[in-house]
């Protein structure tokens, strides 16, 4: 039977595996899509450690929430964008997050080493491996996260369908739906706004210091002819706008730039009765960090189909 380019395509969207190795299936399965899919189960796993060195840089980040109390986030990475959209791909990270916020590993060794929730035979990393077989990229679990709001709530934000992902976490004596959206504009702010610190009390006296003698250094490179006394007024000024910048709580509020977000959030809290103090954030933003391979996809697509 003759394999065309669109079954190709179409194994490939149902399993997310390789277009290569999507034309070796079919045609040693003679067209069969369901015998293509088993074949690539069967014999894609000795081919995944292979692919263990290639970069992983797109990928998504997904978010759980259990009860507003227990909350966990990771990144999960892959190659190509087009498999981070692959509904294989997905339910693999939510599979993971959800085991993220059931078992509260200690660490990514002991992640990888647990049981899989779904095949208890299997380990973690087992099933890893697994999934890199069957879509045909390099997979890596990159970083997870885990959060227990003792004295209040947690909610969560997914901004551009996994790119950005954001858990806020705070100290209330009042949950309703007026805090928990509340909390959510906080976390859209910081997908926004990436701030690096809640507030100023996070912020070490090692940075301080650090920021200081970089700002010295060019105000006294600015303004040559400008006594000390003054000097000292500029830097101070110039770390207050810094920490305005890196501190959440003190950064203007994105919906409303008549108030900082510390001020939003006590505008909520008072209209709710109620005490409210933002304790935590985590922001995952996919790939950051990696480098990531230039490819030109169109031209990956016709060498790899032999046209």
């Amino acid at each position: 039977m003759a394999i065309t380019a669109g079954m190709v395509k179409e194994l490939r969207e149902m399993t997310g595996a390789g277009m290569m190795d999507c034309k070796k299936a079919l045609t040693e399965t003679n067209g069969d899509m369901d015998a293509a899919i088993e074949f690539l189960r069967k014999n894609g796993q000795a081919k995944a450690e292979k692919k263990a060195g290639r970069i992983a840089a797109e990928g998504i980040v997904k978010t759980v929430v259990r009860d507003d109390k227990v909350a966990a986030i990771v990144e999960v990475n892959s190659e190509t964008d087009f498999v981070a959209k692959n509904d294989e791909f997905q339910g693999f990270v939510e599979a993971v997050v959800n085991q993220v916020a059931d078992n509260n590993p200690a660490d990514m060794d002991a992640f990888m080493a647990e049981a899989w929730a779904a095949d208890a035979s299997k380990t973690v990393k087992d099933a890893l491996v697994e999934k890199i077989a069957v879509i045909g990229e390099n997979l890596n679990i990159r970083r997870f996260e885990r959060v227990d709001a003792e004295n209040g709530c947690v909610v969560s934000y997914i901004h551009g369908g996994g790119r950005i992902g954001v858990l806020v976490v705070a100290d209330t004596d009042v949950v309703n739906d007026e805090i928990k959206t509340c909390l959510k504009n906080v976390a859209m702010q910081v997908a926004a706004m990436s701030p690096k610190y809640v507030s100023r009390d996070e912020v070490s006296q090692e940075y301080m210091d650090h920021e200081k003698e970089i700002l010295l250094a060019q105000a006294k490179k600015e303004n040559p002819e400008k006594p000390d006394n003054i000097i000292e007024k500029m830097i101070i000024g110039r770390l207050n706008k810094e920490m305005k910048e890196i501190c959440l709580l003190d950064q203007v509020y994105v919906q409303d730039s008549d108030l900082t977000v510390a001020k939003y959030v006590d505008k909520v809290a008072k209209e709710n009765n109620a005490k409210v103090t933002v304790t935590k954030f985590i922001r995952f933003e996919t790939g950051e960090g990696i480098e990531k391979k230039e490819e030109n996809f169109a031209e990956e697509v016709a060498k790899q189909m032999g046209n």
